[in-house]
């Protein structure tokens, strides 16, 4: 796997959860609950084309509305991060999901990504 692949991922997913506007939280999300609602956005991010499966986008969207703390995005982006390892997402999907799933981010999409600076 090649690593810019895995941090595209990690990075789109993460600036998903930075794009929320919600309240504070006390819990901290589990990776179970981040894998469960990004699960439909596996194949796609493997060897997918066009645009994300509805499904997708509808668990990209719940994740981001679950990751309600700077703690939340912490812990989902290093899941992410963990999983991106063991997938090997094709970096162009990865970096272009945000904006197929019609989904505004704050900020630009980079191979860099640092889950101790999300949130």
């Amino acid at each position: 796997m090649r690593p810019s692949s895995f941090a595209v991922l990690a990075l789109s997913i993460a600036l998903f959860l930075l794009s929320t506007r919600v309240p504070v939280s006390q819990s901290v999300i589990s990776c179970s609950d981040v894998l469960k609602d990004l699960r439909p956005c596996v194949s796609y991010l493997k060897s997918g084309s066009g645009m994300p499966p509805p499904a997708c986008c509808a668990g990209v969207s719940a994740l981001a509305n679950a990751a309600t703390s700077s703690a939340d995005k912490k812990a989902a982006c290093a899941c992410i991060k963990n999983a991106a390892q063991k997938m090997n997402p094709n970096a162009q999907l990865a970096q272009a999901l945000p904006a197929n799933c019609k989904i505004t981010l704050p900020v630009a999409v980079s191979p860099n990504v640092d889950c101790s600076k999300v949130g």
